[in-house]
């Protein structure tokens, strides 16, 4: 059987639990309750505390700190988790915490993530796969990020917010509503501008559907009614399963209000 290979400055608490073929490397900290996947390398200078999982083939660069507890006054201390799904690069000074109870009690990463320098990812947010970070993006407390989202560098997301699947975040911008699936956000406070037509096109999306999106967004546009009216129509008129995810999203229960065409 394969064994992990822990450097000798390295510190791992009794009852850490190292899986097959990881690399802990110098100077790495390993809090007692941490869980760590086969073949997780973690290069340097790495702590990862608390309640934590990562899963089997991530790495995670040096100074990265995952699993310490949350930047909320409301935390008392209870028992909360970090859990960190495969195949995720995790680059220099990024930090993820662990939930709070409140919250649900979980911080949540999926699969094929890439987390670049300076990332962070606040208490009970949910992160699911393919999702990319750029640098210094900060992710607010409570936030969901559905698949293939992409967070242009230093943008900020407002705590409760949620991102739709395949929706692309420009640079140096602030989003404090939710946007819907395959939106394409820009500007410092952040407008909902068209569709991240780029990045369906990279994914093989057909023409068909991505005239459906383009009609659903100018009806979500320039339509009449609220927004949740307009999106509602769009579930009865189109049967093109994009456009249904945008019906579903924007009809879901939400802490925030959308972010609309134009606003």
């Amino acid at each position: 059987m394969s064994v992990a290979s822990i450097h000798p400055s390295a510190v791992v608490e009794p009852g850490a639990l190292i899986g097959e073929d990881a690399v802990v490397g110098p100077f790495c900290h390993i809090g007692p309750q941490v869980k760590i996947g086969a073949r997780v390398t973690l290069k340097s200078h790495v702590v990862v505390n608390g309640m934590t999982e990562i899963g089997e083939d991530t790495v995670v660069f040096p100074f990265s700190v995952l699993g310490e507890i949350p930047q909320d006054l409301k935390f008392k201390g209870e028992t909360t988790h970090l859990k960190i799904g495969a195949r995720n690069r995790i680059r220099e000074h990024v930090t993820m915490n662990t939930g709070t109870e409140g919250g649900g009690g979980l911080t949540y990463v999926g699969d094929d993530g890439v987390f670049m320098a300076g990332c962070h990812v606040a208490h009970d947010v949910h992160v699911a796969d393919r999702v990319i970070l750029v640098n210094n993006v900060a992710l607010g407390g409570h936030c969901v990020l559905e698949d293939e989202v992409i967070v242009g560098g230093l943008s900020g997301i407002h705590q409760f917010v949620r991102i739709g699947r395949g929706a692309i975040i420009g640079a140096v911008t602030m989003v404090a509503n939710d946007v819907i699936p395959y939106g394409l956000v820009q500007a410092p406070r952040g407008e909902l501008d068209g569709l991240n037509l780029v990045g369906l096109k990279r994914r093989g999306v057909a023409r068909s559907d991505i005239t459906a999106l383009r009609a659903a967004f100018q009806m979500l546009a320039q339509g009449e009614g609220t927004f949740q009216e307009r999106a509602r129509r769009l579930g009865e008129d189109s049967d093109s399963e994009y456009v249904q995810r945008i019906v579903e999203f924007v009809t879901a229960q939400s802490d925030r209000s959308f972010m609309t065409p134009g606003q």
